[in-house]
């Protein structure tokens, strides 16, 4: 087996570091630091070995193996040897110094392996590394860096090393220039001053406990006088930074006369720098211990700057803390710091500067107030122990701040005060009633959702957190808190502070029965706010009945409870613990959901009865429910809550013995009732039940006493009846009074309340009942007088059958109360009116067996027998519709009632139908839409039925088509079979049963009634259930697939039916199934939807765009919806145009509606990404047509009813969709070109600006260029059907489609692939046939297509030169182009030919276009002169031959012209003539001039124009003395030339050429000619 060595390994690793990659460079410096701890000696010697041996090694790999070393010296230094140590260290030094330069990762690496070896060796570190600091010479930069970390790493190690490298650095601060040097030599400042603070602060641990302060003093002080007058003035931030690090620890050890006489520039210094510094940690960092050093040498210049820093520091802790401001919280703790200074120092100036801003209104400089107290009160306790009256009484404007940061403040500041005995003193009492306040906000008051429990910086929950912490934790708060916090146990308003005040009373009752009894119990005499023990019982118990409402209060109110039993009633101790455990870990055991309501408020109403009757003090219960009582109207904002009182009420006057109390306490009870109140009106009748269990005579005895009062009287008296009293009071009344004597009936004991059923309960009930006005009867109109009939009838009922007497009773008004149900049986029966939600539906109303059907008088046979009263009535109508609301409610109970009333009279219905003749059912569409979507429901007992109510209505409807009763339809029969679906709760197989169950209906269906039903079942889209609103809407799909073939006519109705829904409910998945059904319909009649669709009013808001979108959720039907839209764009005429009254003969152009509807359209759908395959299919037909309506939509506006309509949503503020037409049509051609794959041409010309141009009249053409130019780079193949179908375009009658079309094409032909396309000829044919065109800018574009042939083809050039020539030479001729467009195009695009037509084809034409564009020279059109000048310079290399001496004359004539036009306003014209000056040169014959020209005309070089014309001037002299009265005649027309520097510049001109010397005459002899020149021009004086 081979045996490879650590070593070897090590270097096998080492020579993998010139891997690039950054993870292989990971694994191999972790494989290295494995190596190194396993043999750390032989891999560091390893690492030395080839380091040395490879000197070359690039450092990026130099690094890795670096980094691998100082891992393996940190983890074991305490085992490396000297030798070894020593190798390293030198190594390290080398490396560290190897260059001069700073290459930071390398030397940094290095320096860092220097570190580590110091830690422990110390001495060889610094003697390697003073080598090479030396007196007089700077040292490297990662010298002094080394330095710096040395001394932090090993403070004793270094600290007696610091006075000699001070005393050798101090010189050379001088020295450093570069700011780099000055900031490591602050840096090593900086860390040299806190390890000498270190080590004097440990002088007990230190190996030379002699060191003292003074030893560095002067040298740290000659330091501090560099970094602070000269380099802290630096200009760079960075630099100053550095400064400002150091200069915090140098002032702890500089000099205290030093200090003192420098501290009245230091600080204003510092406090500069929060101007200049953005990030002000540093600054705050140095400013505290400046101040800390300040304070320690017992500064007296300190007092002068206080009001400059507190000033300066005060608004940093008002500013918020900017969590993406990495340093903004370490800023914010060392502002903290340094008030804790000041406040140390000089506390009563402080507070003189913090309270009053305590009064100030501005939350942030309240809040920051407040952070700074809280820092005071816990940092300088002593300084504040005699300010705390001063402190408490200053709160009291933070107190009644309702902003939630202040609050959040004011806690904490309370908080810290606790902690401090502020709250010992008087006002104290105050804060804590602050705090339990703050506990108690509702959730809407904090401004957070309703869980706070999960936003632990709300108001409520840090209040809460104080609140238990000062009371558990602060053991001088007992004394304070108990039983202090028991006055806010019953106050209503302190009702969500319950949960935490229970438990902090907890904490401390617990603690003060650990001190003894004595402690423990409550001395209600002394206290005489506290609340007495039957009110924090009444209390304690009621709150409980919600456990789980204010995070768990009623656990926490029955643990108070039990731990209060002694303060309570000293019987209850034994009884308490038994059973209050046990109630609380049911809470524990159970959830909100889980735990039943009434289970729990009967357990709550044991134990209350258990408690009474354990008392058995007659006096105390009284007390009690006497109590309860003048609690009941402060629960008026908390039904349930008072609910549960009112049957805590009856409970304890059940069990009272004093009947006079009961009696009392009944009267009181009913005359002070909240009778509008539903949940009052149970909670009374059930206390009046509860009461009669012991009370049975004197509760029947109340109630018949309450109708003979004046309270009754005053409210159900004569003139009552016709009066129409706020609410029907007097109906309430009775109804409260009929359910009153339907509890007593089903809790009074059976064997007593038989005897009084008849003659009291029933008697008393009927007399409410029936109202009779001077003799008459008057039937009521109140559905809950009649629900609550039904509802007594129904107790009364079960208290007969429940009775063991049952068998023996004879029920006389059988009849009567039978007659009475029937009289109901329709209004009241059918018209279950919703009731609370906090009353059980086994008790309350126990007209229903546990299946939930009529159980009272005889079960489904006496339901069944009242109903036969009824067959006549309901032979002619169904009137089910009425129990819709009911069905639809979102109370379970009540939807079960409400289906199987409906099946029940359904199946009744069917079985006594008797159809003689066929007719038509009517209703069955809507009754059929009102059951159906119940197959969803949350309870499956609902489901099921709900499939029973269509079977039957099916049924009835084969009735109706004469169908015998005992027909059996098989697809009807189907739904049975379907029912076995509805059992399952998953909803797949729910919804897809629903879509079978409306398939069978679908096809039994007659078609008179589908209509109606598909109306109904529209409305089912807003059930609140969502399961039965996605029902319906499966429902509605599945009925349109069977069915929507037949409602062509009705298309119109349910488009706009489905958007009225969408508007109506705005749940997801309402919308989803809405585009389902416009996709189902769009499938049968795509014409007909399209059509309603595009009749919506325009903008189409967000629902009408989502039905555009469905329309794009299937490719081929995509693509037909597409082809209709195209046609809809296509066929209508794009405009109109109207004479405008204002702007006179001028027509503005109107959008056509429908052609704009189908483009906003277009862009709905191609908008979905599910329409990219039909995009990509249409791409061609669509492009060009939207190419084309982007075209005609330039400048068009509105319709005027649109117009209005966007001055409207402006006026509103709001922010409408943009209704401009072309806007519309470029938004629909960027979602064409994005769904059809071409997004990169989206982007590209967005970022060219070009889809706002292709909106401009006057820059549509250049958008479309850059439209054409990305499509060439980016949607090549898609082009020759793109180019096939615009070919037709460009003899449009509409001019602006002819440009569009134009400029596309011209674009193209700029692009090679045209010519790879094989487009070319016929394109370029095209554009040649559009020199004729009527339109200047279609002529002109037209031109630029050639012109751009020399780009996009130049190898084509030369193959069709004369045609190509001709067209451009045509364009200049062009003598319908006032304004030159044509021609400068001409010229432009004839200067990009001319590189590459053959020289024959020019020459022909050369001099005609020399002359040509001459005049162009001196256009106003600076383009003009541009192009027609470097057009020129460009003919100049076609003047060879037989054209030379002609053009060489058109060189002459324009000669001045280029030389004037050098000076040109314009800097391209400048450029153009230099360009053709030097073109022109060598074809002057004059070798002088050519020279010049080419050695002084760089278009990149300025001109020294007045040198540069006395040399052409000679020259010209010289060589062409003949031209002397050319050249000055010419310049003296420029004389009157629009263009100041041109008019200078020709007499310039005239006045060198008269000093020029003629070649046969010398210079010195040419005054006399020149006096006769002047007098010849005309020049002289």
């Amino acid at each position: 087996m081979l045996c490879v060595s650590f070593s070897e390994l090590a270097v096998t690793l080492m020579d993998a570091t010139t891997d690039k990659d950054p993870l292989v460079q990971e694994q191999i410096y972790n494989a290295l630091c494995y190596l190194g701890e396993s043999e750390p000696e032989e891999i560091l010697n390893s690492c030395d070995e080839y380091l040395r041996q490879h000197d070359k090694l690039a450092y990026p790999h130099r690094i890795v193996i670096l980094k691998a070393m100082e891992a393996v010296v940190k983890n074991n230094i305490a085992y490396l040897d000297k030798s070894t140590a020593k190798i390293v260290i030198f190594l390290a030094s080398n490396e560290m110094t190897k260059s001069k330069e700073i290459i930071c990762d390398w030397q940094q690496a290095a320096s860092n392996v220097l570190v580590a070896a110091g830690t422990r060796f110390i001495n060889k570190v610094m003697e390697e590394v003073l080598t090479k600091f030396q007196p007089g010479i700077l040292p490297h930069y990662f010298i002094m860096q080394t330095f710096a970390n040395l001394s932090v790493s090993n403070v004793f190690g270094m600290v007696p090393f610091l006075n000699s490298i001070l005393g050798t650095m101090l010189p050379m601060l001088g020295m450093a220039k570069q700011d780099n040097m000055k900031s490591v030599f602050c840096y090593a400042l900086q860390h040299f001053s806190e390890s000498i603070q270190e080590y004097l602060a440990n002088l007990d641990k230190a190996p030379d406990p002699t060191v003292r302060k003074d030893t560095f003093s002067n040298e740290i002080f000659n330091a501090y006088d560099v970094l602070f007058h000269i380099w802290l003035q630096s200009r760079e931030a960075k630099l100053r930074l550095a400064v400002v690090k150091a200069l915090g620890p140098m002032s702890h050890l500089m000099p205290s006369e030093k200090l003192e006489e420098q501290l009245p520039k230091l600080v204003p210094g510092i406090l500069a720098l929060y101007k200049k510094h953005a990030e002000a940690f540093y600054v705050t960092k140095s400013l505290c211990q400046i101040l800390e050093a300040s304070v320690n040498v017992g500064s007296r210049t300190l007092d002068t700057q206080l009001d400059a820093l507190l000033n300066t520091l005060h608004p940093q802790i008002c500013a918020p803390v900017e969590s993406s401001v990495p340093l903004s919280l370490k800023n914010h703790n060392e502002v903290l710091r340094c008030f804790t200074v000041l406040a140390c120092t000089f506390p009563d100036r402080l507070l003189g500067f913090l309270l009053p801003k305590l009064e100030n209104h501005n939350e942030r400089i309240r809040v920051g107030t407040l952070i700074i107290m809280r820092q005071i009160i816990n940092c300088a306790p002593s300084q504040m122990e005699i300010k705390k009256p001063f402190i408490l009484s200053s709160m009291k404007l933070p107190l009644q701040d309702t902003s939630n940061k202040v609050r959040r403040a004011v806690v904490q500041v309370i908080s810290a005060m606790a902690h401090h005995g502020y709250l010992e003193q008087a006002g104290g009492e105050v804060m804590i009633e602050y705090i339990v306040h703050q506990c108690s906000l509702p959730p809407d008051t904090v401004k957070l959702p309703r869980d706070s429990r999960f936003f632990p910086d709300s108001v409520q929950n840090i209040s809460i957190n104080t609140l238990f912490l000062i009371s558990t934790t602060v053991d001088r708060m007992d004394e304070v808190l108990w039983p202090y916090l028991l006055e806010f146990v019953t106050p209503i308003q302190f009702t969500g502070a319950l949960t935490p005040l229970c438990r902090s009373l907890m904490h401390l009752a617990t603690k003060k029965q650990e001190e003894g009894e004595n402690a423990f119990l409550i001395h209600y005499d002394t206290h005489a706010n506290l609340p007495s023990p039957c009110a924090l019982m009444a209390r304690l118990l009621t709150v409980s009945s919600q456990p789980y409402l204010g995070d768990g209060r009623g656990a926490a109110a029955l643990r108070l409870l039990n731990v209060l039993h002694l303060n309570i009633h000293p019987k209850l101790g034994r009884l308490w613990k038994k059973k209050i455990p046990h109630l609380v870990e049911h809470l524990e055991a159970n959830t909100e959901k889980s735990l039943s309501p009434k289970e729990w408020e009967d357990e709550l109403l044991l134990l209350l009865r258990e408690t009474l009757t354990a008392i058995s003090d007659s006096a105390w219960i009284c007390q009690f429910s006497t109590e309860m009582c003048k609690q009941l109207n402060s629960y008026n904002g908390f039904p349930s809550e008072k609910n549960f009182l009112y049957k805590c009420i009856g409970t304890a006057l059940g069990v009272c013995s004093n009947k006079d109390v009961v009696q009392k306490q009944l009267q009181e009870l009913l005359e002070t009732a909240r009778y509008q109140e539903e949940e009052e009106r149970e909670g009374l009748a059930s206390s009046f039940g509860i009461c009669a269990i012991n009370h049975l005579d004197e509760t029947l005895a109340k109630l018949e006493d309450f109708v003979k009062s004046d309270v009754f009287k005053k409210s159900v008296g004569l003139f009552s009846i016709f009066k129409d009293r706020s609410d029907n009071e007097a109906e309430k009344i009775k109804s409260t009074l009929i359910l009153c004597y339907g509890y007593v009936a089903r809790y009074a004991p059976k064997e007593l309340v038989l005897s009084r059923i008849e003659a009291d309960i029933l008697r008393n009930i009927f007399h409410y009942f029936n109202t009779r006005v001077l003799g008459i009867k008057v039937e009521t109109k109140d559905l809950t007088l009649k629900l609550c009939l039904i509802r007594s009838i129904c107790m009364i009922s079960q208290a007969i059958c429940n009775s063991a007497q049952s068998d023996a009773f004879v029920f006389s008004r059988k009849a009567e109360l039978l007659a009475q149900m029937m009289v109901r049986g329709n209004s009241g029966l059918l018209l279950l009116r919703p009731r609370g939600a906090g009353l059980d539906r086994h008790n309350s109303a126990s007209a229903w067996d546990s299946g939930g059907r009529f159980s009272f008088l005889g079960g489904r046979e006496g339901v069944r027998q009242a109903f036969s009263h009824l067959s006549e009535l309901l032979s002619s109508d169904l009137p089910l519709q009425h129990l819709g609301p009911w069905i639809r409610s979102s109370k379970e109970h009540e939807r079960e009632r409400a289906v199987e009333v409906g099946a029940t009279l359904l199946e009744f219905y069917r079985d006594k139908l008797n159809v003689s003749t066929v007719v038509p059912f009517y209703n069955l569409g809507v009754l059929v839409a009102l059951f159906s979507p119940r197959c969803s429901d949350s309870l499956a007992s609902i489901r099921l039925r709900a499939v029973d109510c269509a079977y039957y209505l099916l049924y009835i409807q084969l009735c109706y088509e004469g169908f015998a009763h005992d027909y059996r339809d098989e697809m009807v029969e189907r739904l049975k079979d379907l029912k076995k679906g509805l059992e399952d709760p998953d909803f797949t197989i729910l919804f897809n049963t629903c879509y079978n169950i409306a398939m069978v209906i679908g096809k039994r269906l007659p078609p008179d009634q589908l209509m109606s039903l598909l109306l109904m079942m529209f409305e089912g889209l807003a059930d609140p259930d969502q399961n039965c609103s996605r029902a319906a809407a499966v429902m509605i799909n599945a009925l349109l697939k069977e069915r929507g073939g037949v409602l062509l006519d009705k298309v119109p109705v349910i488009v706009a039916l489905i958007h009225s829904k969408l508007q109506e409910v705005d749940e997801e998945h309402v919308r989803k199934a809405a585009q389902q059904t416009v996709y189902i319909l769009a499938s049968q009649h795509k014409t007909a939807v399209v059509s309603s669709l595009l009749g919506s009013s325009l903008p189409f808001d967000s629902h009408t765009c989502a039905m555009w979108k469905a329309l794009a959720t299937e490719p081929t039907l995509t693509s037909q919806i597409l082809e209709l839209l195209l046609d809809k764009v296509n066929r209508d005429v794009p405009y109109k145009e109207n004479k405008s009254f204002l702007s006179g003969s001028t027509c503005e152009r109107i959008a056509t509606p429908l052609p704009f509807a189908a483009t906003c359209a277009l862009h709905e759908i191609m908008s979905a990404p599910e329409s990219g395959a039909a995009v990509l299919g249409l791409y061609p037909h669509l492009f060009v047509a939207l190419l084309l309506r982007v075209s005609c939509t330039v400048g068009v506006q509105l319709p005027k009813n649109l117009q209005s309509k966007e001055r409207k949503s402006a006026s509103r503020s709001q922010v409408p969709r943009n209704l401009d037409p072309c806007s519309c049509a470029v938004e629909a051609l960027r979602a064409m070109l994005t769904q059809g794959g071409s997004d990169e041409v989206v982007k590209s010309v967005g970022s060219a600006g070009g889809w706002e141009l292709m909106k401009s009249s006057d820059q549509h053409h250049d958008g479309i260029a850059l439209l054409a130019s990305a499509m060439a780079k980016h949607a090549g193949p898609k082009l020759p059907l793109i180019v096939k179908n615009l070919f037709p375009m460009l003899n449009s009658v509409y001019d602006r489609q002819r440009i569009t079309t134009t400029a596309f094409f011209a674009e193209l032909l700029n692009s090679s692939v045209v010519s790879d396309l094989i487009l070319l000829e016929s394109m370029m044919d095209n554009m040649t046939g559009r020199q004729k065109d009527p339109c200047t800018l279609v002529r002109m574009l037209a031109l630029r297509g050639l012109g751009n042939i020399s780009s996009g083809s130049p190898d084509k050039v030369r193959k069709h030169g004369a045609q190509l020539l001709a067209s451009m030479v045509n364009g200049m001729d062009d003598k319908d182009d006032p304004n030159n467009l044509v021609a400068l195009e001409a010229m432009s695009s004839l200067s990009k030919l001319l590189d590459h037509v053959e020289e024959r084809d020019i020459r022909s034409m050369l001099l005609h276009i020399a002359i040509r564009i001459r005049p162009f020279f001196d256009n106003e059109n600076h383009e003009l002169r541009t192009s027609s000048i470097v057009l020129f310079g460009n003919l100049t290399k076609f003047s060879a031959g037989n054209c030379e001496d002609v053009f060489f004359e058109q060189i002459l004539n324009g000669l001045v012209t280029l030389l004037l036009h050098l000076q040109d306003p314009k800097p391209e014209v400048i450029k153009a003539c230099k360009f053709a000056l030097r073109m022109c040169g060598p074809n002057m014959g004059c070798e002088g001039l050519c020279d010049m020209f080419l050695n002084h005309l760089h278009e990149d070089r300025s001109l020294h124009y007045g040198e540069f014309m006395n040399h052409v001037c000679k020259h010209l002299m010289q060589n062409y003395p003949e031209m002397l009265n050319r050249l000055i005649s010419t310049n003296l027309f420029y004389f009157k030339s629009n263009w100041i520097d041109i008019r200078a510049a020709a007499p310039m001109f005239i006045g060198k050429i008269a000093l020029a010397p003629f070649p046969h005459r010398p210079y010195s002899r040419w005054l006399g000619p020149a006096e006769g020149f002047e007098s010849h021009w005309g020049l002289g004086a």
